[in-house]
Parts: structure tokens; C-alpha cells; sequence
């Protein structure tokens, strides 16, 4: 293959790339569906925050923290 075929290829890739997630964004956009990049603010979502989804929380990061512990104990 020459470097044009190649780059050929890769451009085709892309630019189907670019397009899908174009249409999707459109669609989600005219659905009122959440984008996929909707969870990534998660900053503005620990305001409103409730105790069962805080206790939830804390919860499960006690129990990577145990877990995380319990590793490093096992590599030494």
C-alpha cells in the first residue's frame, strides 16, 4: 500500500467517525435524550446529592479503599 491509500483509509475512518456521533448528538438532541457526555459534570450533580445516595456512596468507596488495602497487603 502507498501512503495515499493510507491515508485515505484513515481519513474515511474518521470522517465516519465525526459523522456518527454527529447524527447521534441530532438525534439525542430532538429525542431530549441525554447526551452520552451527560454524566461527566458530576461536580454539579454532588449538590443535590441525597443522604441514602451519599451513604450509598461513602459505602462503596469504604469498600475500595478495604480492597485496595488488601492488595497492596498481597503484593509485598
Amino acid at each position: 500500500m502507498n501512503l495515499d491509500m493510507i491515508v485515505k483509509l484513515v481519513m474515511r475512518r474518521l470522517l465516519g467517525k465525526a459523522v456518527n456521533a454527529g447524527v447521534d448528538a441530532g438525534l439525542g438532541a430532538l429525542s431530549g435524550r441525554k447526551s452520552r457526555g451527560a454524566g461527566r459534570g458530576r461536580h454539579q450533580e454532588a449538590a443535590a446529592e441525597t443522604p441514602a445516595e451519599a451513604e450509598a456512596r461513602s459505602e462503596r468507596e469504604r469498600i475500595r479503599a478495604i480492597r485496595q488495602a488488601r492488595r497492596a497487603k498481597r503484593d509485598q
